[in-house]
């Protein structure tokens, strides 16, 4: 099972579902209280800049990107990612950051967040963003705080509260 034909694909709302499943499964309900997805009530993802991995019609991962503000700046925040147990230490994971991260740069974002673990995300360019500069609500590790630069430039300046971008708020 080396050699998997994986389909890298722009999630649809028929998806949400199946995506839902896997995050139960993968992350459990511990996930609610996470400071991430207190801004996951208020704003929901973007379908142009999320993604499915599937083998054949089996969905095996997920990543989602949802609009955020930085202080004033407009970000993304990635996430979750997720790839089913059986299916991770193949790529998929690192195939769905690139293509969210290239597409969202196609699409004119300028800047991507997200918590998580520094040694993983690093190899796809993410870097830590210097204590002190963004605060996310709720209790957070600042040492899990990442961000990528769609542009050169982009985070120059960049600080304050992590929002939900409240013009894309669910009505």
């Amino acid at each position: 099972m080396n050699d998997l034909s994986i389909t890298i694909r722009p999630e649809s709302p028929g998806d949400a579902q199946a995506i839902e499943r896997l995050h139960e499964r993968t992350f459990g309900p511990g996930r609610f209280v996470l400071s991430a997805y207190r801004i996951r009530e208020h704003v929901d993802h973007l379908l142009d800049v999320s993604f499915t991995a599937r083998i054949g019609t089996l969905l095996v991962g997920s990543v989602r990107q949802l609009p955020v503000m930085i202080g004033e700046t407009p970000a993304l925040l990635l996430g979750p990612l997720t790839v089913e147990p059986p299916f991770r230490s193949r790529g998929i994971g690192r195939m769905l950051m690139e293509r969210a991260l290239k597409d969202a740069r196609d699409k004119g974002h300028r800047l991507v967040l997200l918590v998580g673990d520094e040694p993983y995300y690093s190899r796809v360019g993410f870097k830590l963003v210097p204590k002190g500069r963004i605060t996310m609500p709720g209790p957070v590790d600042a040492a899990r705080v990442l961000v990528f630069e769609l542009v050169d430039g982009a985070f120059q300046g960049v600080s304050g509260t992590v929002a939900p971008d409240w013009s894309k708020a669910r009505s």
